[in-house]
Protein backbone atom coordinates (compact mmCIF):
# COMPACT_ATOMS: atom_id res chain seq x y z
CA UNK A 1 0.00 0.00 0.00
CA UNK A 2 1.36 3.42 -0.95
CA UNK A 3 1.75 5.67 2.09
CA UNK A 4 -0.20 8.92 2.19
CA UNK A 5 1.57 12.23 1.46
CA UNK A 6 0.99 13.24 5.09
CA UNK A 7 2.83 10.10 6.20
CA UNK A 8 5.84 11.00 4.06
CA UNK A 9 6.03 14.45 5.66
CA UNK A 10 5.57 13.15 9.19
CA UNK A 11 8.08 10.32 8.90
CA UNK A 12 10.86 12.30 7.23
CA UNK A 13 10.48 15.91 8.32
CA UNK A 14 8.99 18.06 11.07
CA UNK A 15 7.04 21.21 11.62
CA UNK A 16 3.30 21.76 11.73
CA UNK A 17 2.59 19.07 9.12
CA UNK A 18 4.19 16.42 11.33
CA UNK A 19 2.42 17.75 14.42
CA UNK A 20 -0.95 17.51 12.66
CA UNK A 21 -0.29 14.02 11.31
CA UNK A 22 0.90 12.68 14.66
CA UNK A 23 -2.15 14.02 16.47
CA UNK A 24 -4.62 12.59 13.94
CA UNK A 25 -2.79 9.25 13.74
CA UNK A 26 -2.73 8.65 17.48
CA UNK A 27 -6.35 9.76 17.80
CA UNK A 28 -7.28 7.11 15.23
CA UNK A 29 -5.31 4.23 16.77
CA UNK A 30 -6.03 5.03 20.44
CA UNK A 31 -8.64 2.25 20.89
CA UNK A 32 -6.12 -0.49 19.95
CA UNK A 33 -2.89 1.21 21.01
CA UNK A 34 -2.20 -0.66 24.25
CA UNK A 35 -3.13 -4.03 22.78
CA UNK A 36 -0.82 -3.53 19.82
CA UNK A 37 2.05 -2.28 21.97
CA UNK A 38 2.04 -5.48 24.00
CA UNK A 39 1.35 -7.75 21.03
CA UNK A 40 3.98 -6.33 18.69
CA UNK A 41 6.68 -6.25 21.38
CA UNK A 42 5.72 -9.69 22.76
CA UNK A 43 5.11 -7.86 26.07
CA UNK A 44 8.76 -6.81 26.33
CA UNK A 45 7.64 -3.17 26.32
CA UNK A 46 6.61 -3.61 29.96
CA UNK A 47 10.19 -4.41 31.00
CA UNK A 48 11.49 -1.46 28.96
CA UNK A 49 9.22 0.90 30.89
CA UNK A 50 10.35 -0.57 34.19
CA UNK A 51 13.95 0.05 33.15
CA UNK A 52 13.12 3.69 32.39
CA UNK A 53 11.47 4.16 35.78
CA UNK A 54 14.49 2.65 37.52
CA UNK A 55 16.69 5.26 35.87
CA UNK A 56 14.51 8.14 37.07
CA UNK A 57 15.93 8.08 40.60
CA UNK A 58 12.51 8.81 42.11
CA UNK A 59 13.57 7.14 45.38
CA UNK A 60 15.31 10.39 46.34
CA UNK A 61 11.91 12.11 46.38
CA UNK A 62 9.26 9.38 46.72
CA UNK A 63 6.66 12.03 47.59
CA UNK A 64 7.61 14.31 44.68
CA UNK A 65 5.80 15.37 41.54
CA UNK A 66 6.90 13.75 38.30
CA UNK A 67 6.10 14.31 34.63
CA UNK A 68 5.31 11.67 32.04
CA UNK A 69 5.84 13.56 28.79
CA UNK A 70 4.04 12.48 25.60
CA UNK A 71 2.22 10.21 28.02
CA UNK A 72 -0.22 8.55 25.62
CA UNK A 73 -2.30 6.00 27.52
CA UNK A 74 -0.33 6.57 30.74
CA UNK A 75 1.47 3.20 30.78
CA UNK A 76 4.75 4.79 31.87
CA UNK A 77 3.05 7.01 34.45
CA UNK A 78 1.27 3.97 35.87
CA UNK A 79 4.52 2.01 36.05
CA UNK A 80 5.96 4.67 38.35
CA UNK A 81 2.76 5.29 40.30
CA UNK A 82 2.37 1.60 41.16
CA UNK A 83 5.77 1.44 42.85
CA UNK A 84 5.19 0.13 46.39
CA UNK A 85 7.22 2.92 47.99
CA UNK A 86 6.03 5.70 45.69
CA UNK A 87 3.95 8.32 47.53
CA UNK A 88 4.06 11.20 45.07
CA UNK A 89 2.09 12.06 41.94
CA UNK A 90 2.64 11.66 38.21
CA UNK A 91 1.25 14.15 35.70
CA UNK A 92 0.80 12.61 32.27
CA UNK A 93 0.94 15.28 29.56
CA UNK A 94 -0.08 14.66 25.95
CA UNK A 95 -1.77 16.64 23.21
CA UNK A 96 -3.81 13.64 22.00
CA UNK A 97 -6.76 13.65 24.39
CA UNK A 98 -8.28 10.30 23.26
CA UNK A 99 -5.00 8.61 24.23
CA UNK A 100 -5.10 10.15 27.71
CA UNK A 101 -8.74 9.09 28.07
CA UNK A 102 -7.71 5.47 27.47
CA UNK A 103 -5.29 5.70 30.39
CA UNK A 104 -7.76 6.89 33.00
CA UNK A 105 -7.99 4.51 35.94
CA UNK A 106 -4.76 2.64 35.25
CA UNK A 107 -3.23 3.76 38.54
CA UNK A 108 -3.92 6.08 41.41
CA UNK A 109 -1.50 9.00 41.82
CA UNK A 110 -1.66 9.75 38.09
CA UNK A 111 -3.32 12.78 36.52
CA UNK A 112 -3.72 13.35 32.77
CA UNK A 113 -3.22 16.85 31.40
CA UNK A 114 -3.81 17.90 27.80
CA UNK A 115 -0.60 19.68 26.83
CA UNK A 116 1.80 20.10 23.92
CA UNK A 117 5.35 18.97 24.76
CA UNK A 118 6.71 22.01 22.92
CA UNK A 119 4.78 24.50 25.10
CA UNK A 120 4.13 22.92 28.49
CA UNK A 121 1.70 24.78 30.78
CA UNK A 122 3.95 24.40 33.82
CA UNK A 123 6.21 26.86 35.62
CA UNK A 124 9.99 26.57 35.57
CA UNK A 125 11.36 23.95 37.96
CA UNK A 126 7.94 22.40 38.59
CA UNK A 127 8.93 18.71 38.58
CA UNK A 128 11.20 16.42 40.59
CA UNK A 129 11.81 14.28 37.51
CA UNK A 130 10.49 13.68 34.01
CA UNK A 131 10.38 10.76 31.62
CA UNK A 132 9.12 9.96 28.15
CA UNK A 133 8.61 6.62 26.40
CA UNK A 134 8.58 6.44 22.61
CA UNK A 135 7.50 10.07 22.36
CA UNK A 136 10.36 12.41 21.51
CA UNK A 137 10.65 10.76 18.08
CA UNK A 138 7.20 12.18 17.29
CA UNK A 139 7.96 15.79 18.22
CA UNK A 140 7.75 18.38 15.46
CA UNK A 141 10.92 19.96 16.90
CA UNK A 142 13.11 17.58 18.92
CA UNK A 143 15.53 20.17 20.28
CA UNK A 144 12.74 22.49 21.38
CA UNK A 145 11.06 19.61 23.17
CA UNK A 146 14.23 18.66 25.03
CA UNK A 147 14.76 22.28 26.11
CA UNK A 148 11.16 22.50 27.32
CA UNK A 149 11.64 19.35 29.41
CA UNK A 150 14.78 20.91 30.86
CA UNK A 151 12.87 24.09 31.73
CA UNK A 152 10.18 22.40 33.84
CA UNK A 153 12.62 20.33 35.92
CA UNK A 154 14.08 21.53 39.19
CA UNK A 155 17.89 21.60 39.46
CA UNK A 156 19.25 18.14 40.14
CA UNK A 157 16.19 16.38 38.73
CA UNK A 158 16.63 13.61 36.19
CA UNK A 159 15.16 13.28 32.71
CA UNK A 160 14.78 9.80 31.19
CA UNK A 161 14.08 9.08 27.53
CA UNK A 162 13.09 5.59 26.35
CA UNK A 163 13.23 5.27 22.59
CA UNK A 164 13.63 2.73 19.82
CA UNK A 165 16.94 2.43 18.05
CA UNK A 166 18.57 0.01 15.58
CA UNK A 167 20.64 -2.96 16.82
CA UNK A 168 24.34 -2.72 16.05
CA UNK A 169 24.93 -6.49 15.79
CA UNK A 170 24.47 -7.23 12.08
CA UNK A 171 22.49 -10.53 12.28
CA UNK A 172 20.11 -9.10 14.88
CA UNK A 173 19.82 -5.87 12.88
CA UNK A 174 18.79 -7.80 9.76
CA UNK A 175 16.15 -9.78 11.68
CA UNK A 176 14.92 -6.62 13.38
CA UNK A 177 14.62 -4.73 10.09
CA UNK A 178 12.66 -7.57 8.51
CA UNK A 179 10.22 -7.65 11.43
CA UNK A 180 10.04 -3.86 11.71
CA UNK A 181 9.49 -3.22 8.00
CA UNK A 182 7.45 -6.25 6.96
CA UNK A 183 5.73 -8.03 9.84
CA UNK A 184 4.94 -5.18 12.24
CA UNK A 185 3.25 -2.88 9.67
CA UNK A 186 1.07 -5.71 8.37
CA UNK A 187 -0.14 -6.71 11.84
CA UNK A 188 -0.55 -3.11 12.94
CA UNK A 189 -2.56 -2.21 9.84
CA UNK A 190 -4.83 -5.25 10.22
CA UNK A 191 -5.59 -4.63 13.89
CA UNK A 192 -5.65 -0.82 14.03
CA UNK A 193 -7.37 -0.35 10.64
CA UNK A 194 -5.08 2.64 10.03
CA UNK A 195 -3.44 2.58 6.60
CA UNK A 196 0.04 3.75 7.59
CA UNK A 197 0.40 4.28 11.38
CA UNK A 198 2.54 1.19 11.77
CA UNK A 199 4.59 2.03 8.70
CA UNK A 200 5.30 5.43 10.24
CA UNK A 201 6.88 3.69 13.26
CA UNK A 202 9.85 2.03 11.47
CA UNK A 203 10.34 4.99 9.14
CA UNK A 204 10.48 7.46 12.01
CA UNK A 205 12.87 5.22 13.96
CA UNK A 206 15.24 4.99 10.99
CA UNK A 207 15.22 8.78 10.64
CA UNK A 208 15.72 9.41 14.36
CA UNK A 209 19.19 10.26 15.80
CA UNK A 210 21.18 7.22 16.95
CA UNK A 211 21.91 6.90 20.70
CA UNK A 212 25.19 8.82 20.56
CA UNK A 213 23.59 11.64 18.58
CA UNK A 214 20.59 11.81 20.92
CA UNK A 215 22.93 11.96 23.91
CA UNK A 216 24.59 14.95 22.25
CA UNK A 217 21.23 16.65 21.72
CA UNK A 218 20.37 16.15 25.41
CA UNK A 219 23.67 17.73 26.42
CA UNK A 220 23.05 20.70 24.10
CA UNK A 221 19.61 21.15 25.68
CA UNK A 222 21.36 21.73 29.01
CA UNK A 223 21.42 18.31 30.63
CA UNK A 224 24.54 17.08 32.43
CA UNK A 225 25.78 13.59 33.27
CA UNK A 226 24.12 12.34 30.07
CA UNK A 227 24.33 8.62 29.36
CA UNK A 228 22.37 5.72 27.94
CA UNK A 229 22.03 1.96 28.08
CA UNK A 230 20.94 -0.32 25.26
CA UNK A 231 18.10 -2.76 25.97
CA UNK A 232 17.16 -6.06 24.33
CA UNK A 233 20.25 -6.23 22.17
CA UNK A 234 19.95 -2.62 21.04
CA UNK A 235 16.28 -2.55 20.04
CA UNK A 236 15.72 0.21 22.60
CA UNK A 237 17.87 2.69 24.46
CA UNK A 238 17.16 4.36 27.79
CA UNK A 239 18.81 7.78 27.98
CA UNK A 240 19.20 9.84 31.13
CA UNK A 241 20.46 13.28 32.01
CA UNK A 242 20.35 15.64 34.98
CA UNK A 243 18.95 19.19 35.03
Amino acid sequence: MTPSPAFEVAAHSGGEAKRSYVRSMFTAIAPRYDFLNHLLSLNVDRSWRRAAVRRLGWERRPDGTYLDLCAGTLDLAATLARGPAFRGSVIGADFVIPMLARGRGKATRTRPVGADALALPFRDGRFDGAMVAFGVRNLADLDAGLKEAHRVLRPGARFVVLEFTTPRFAPLRALYQFYFRRVLPAIGRAVSKHRDAYSYLPESVNDFPDPDALAGRLARAGFSAVGYELLSGGICAVHHGTR
